[in-house]
C-alpha cells in the first residue's frame, strides 16, 4: 500500500466531493424590506451564507445586523427611498460579496466602501426593464447608478432586466439572467382540487398602478351577467377604503381579506379562489417589471387575468389572459373563467406545470449561485 495514499477516513465522500464551496455575502437591505425576497433566495444557494444590514429582520435565514437610516422623507419607498445606511464605517462583516437591490438605490451606492473594506467583490440584483426610466436622471438617483454601473455581478432577474442593464451601458458579460425561484410545494394546488364557486382573488398592493379600481368596476360588469361571483382583496395599501365601501355596497359579493401574515396565508388564500385578477397601469417611474402574485397563483393551479403592463409578459403566458387596462376587456376575461369550471381546470393544470419548469426554487436557487461562481 502507497504510504502517501490516504486512509478511506481521510478520503472525501460523494458528498463531501460535489459539495459546492461556502460563498458568504452581506446584503445591504433597502427600507421596508419584505420576508422570503431576495435575501432570502441568496441564503437559499448552495453552500451560502448571508448577512443582512437593516433596520428591521424579516425573519427570513439570514444573520442580521442592525444599522438605522438616514431617510430624508417617508413618502418614497423601495429602490426609490430618499435614504441610506449610517454607521457602516463600524461594520465588521467578513463577506465574498456586498450586494443590494436595483441600480439606482442608494443604499446601492454604499456597497463598494462595504466591498473594499471587507475585500469583495460587488453585485447588484435587479429588476428594472425601461432604462429610460426618469429615476436614472435625478439626483441623487443618478449618482447611485452610475456608482453602481461599476459593480462586478448583475443579478438580472428577468430577461428584460437584462435589455435594460446593457441600455445603460453595462458590459452584457458581467449580466446573468436568473428568474426568481417559486417555491412549488408552498404554493400548490389544494388537494380537494380547483373550486366550484366563482371567486376570483385581487393579491396585490391595495394601490391606483395594481388597478384595484378597475378591478372593481370590471367585477361590476361580471356580476350583472354572474351573479353568483364574488371578488375577495387580500392586501394593504392607500385604497382599502374603496375596496372597504364596495363590499358595504355588495352585501359581500366583494370582501376585504385584510393582510396575510405569512406566504402560507397567501397560499391557502390562492388555493381557495378560481381566479388571480390584478390590473396593473404604468405611472410615469415604474412599469410592471414581473409580478410574483402571478406565478405564486399558477404554480397554485390557478389562471391569470391581468392588463398587458410593462413585462408581465414573463409571469403571465397564454392560455392566461392579458388584456387592454379597460373594465370592460377585464370583465370578458374574468367570465371567460368564472363562468367555465373546466376551462380553469385545464388552464391550472397548464399553469402548473409550467411554473415547476421554469421558476420550481431548487433549480432556480442553483442556477443562481452558478452565477456568483461564474465570475471566477
Amino acid at each position: 500500500m502507497d504510504a502517501d495514499a490516504p486512509h478511506a477516513a481521510d478520503r472525501p465522500t460523494d458528498a463531501a466531493a460535489s459539495a459546492p464551496q461556502s460563498l458568504s455575502l452581506c446584503w445591504l437591505a433597502l427600507p421596508g424590506s419584505r420576508p422570503g425576497r431576495e435575501p432570502s433566495w441568496l441564503a437559499g444557494m448552495p453552500g451560502a451564507e448571508v448577512t443582512v444590514v437593516g433596520d428591521e429582520p424579516t425573519g427570513d435565514p439570514v444573520t442580521f445586523v442592525h444599522r438605522p437610516y438616514r431617510r430624508l422623507s417617508g413618502r418614497f419607498v423601495e429602490a426609490g427611498a430618499l435614504a441610506w445606511f449610517r454607521d457602516l464605517d463600524s461594520l465588521d462583516v467578513e463577506a465574498d460579496w456586498v450586494a443590494a437591490l436595483e441600480l439606482c438605490a442608494l443604499v446601492t451606492g454604499q456597497i463598494f466602501g462595504v466591498a473594499e473594506r471587507a475585500g469583495a467583490r460587488t453585485a447588484v440584483l435587479t429588476w428594472g426593464n425601461d432604462a429610460g426610466n426618469p429615476m436614472y436622471r435625478i439626483p441623487p438617483y443618478r449618482f447611485a447608478t452610475e456608482r453602481a454601473k461599476h459593480a462586478d455581478l448583475f443579478v438580472c432577474m428577468i430577461d428584460a432586466a437584462l435589455r435594460h442593464c446593457v441600455e445603460l451601458g453595462i458590459p452584457e458579460e458581467r449580466c446573468r439572467v436568473v428568474h426568481p425561484p417559486l417555491d412549488t410545494e408552498l404554493f400548490s394546488p389544494s388537494p380537494a382540487g380547483p373550486v366550484d364557486e366563482p371567486v376570483a382573488l385581487f393579491c396585490s398592493p391595495i394601490d391606483s398602478n395594481k388597478g384595484i379600481d378597475r378591478v372593481l368596476d370590471a367585477f361590476q360588469l361580471v356580476r350583472a351577467r354572474l351573479p353568483e361571483a364574488k371578488l375577495r382583496v387580500l392586501g394593504r395599501g392607500p385604497l382599502v377604503p374603496m375596496v372597504e365601501e364596495r363590499a358595504a355596497a355588495t352585501d359581500g359579493a366583494v370582501e376585504y381579506l385584510g393582510v396575510a401574515g405569512s406566504r402560507a396565508e397567501v397560499a391557502d388564500q390562492l388555493r381557495a379562489a378560481a381566479l388571480l385578477v390584478t390590473a396593473p397601469r404604468p405611472t410615469p417611474v415604474w412599469n410592471e417589471q414581473f409580478g410574483l402574485a402571478y406565478v405564486e397563483a399558477q404554480a397554485c393551479g390557478l389562471p391569470v387575468v391581468t392588463t398587458a403592463c410593462g413585462s408581465n409578459h414573463e409571469a403571465v403566458w397564454a392560455p392566461n389572459l392579458r388584456v387592454a387596462d379597460d373594465a370592460g376587456q377585464l370583465a370578458e376575461a374574468m367570465i371567460h373563467f368564472l363562468a367555465n369550471p373546466s376551462e380553469r381546470a385545464r388552464v391550472g393544470a397548464i399553469n402548473r406545470a409550467a411554473m415547476i419548469e421554469h421558476f420550481e426554487q431548487g433549480q432556480q436557487l442553483k442556477r443562481l449561485r452558478e452565477a456568483f461562481d461564474s465570475m471566477g
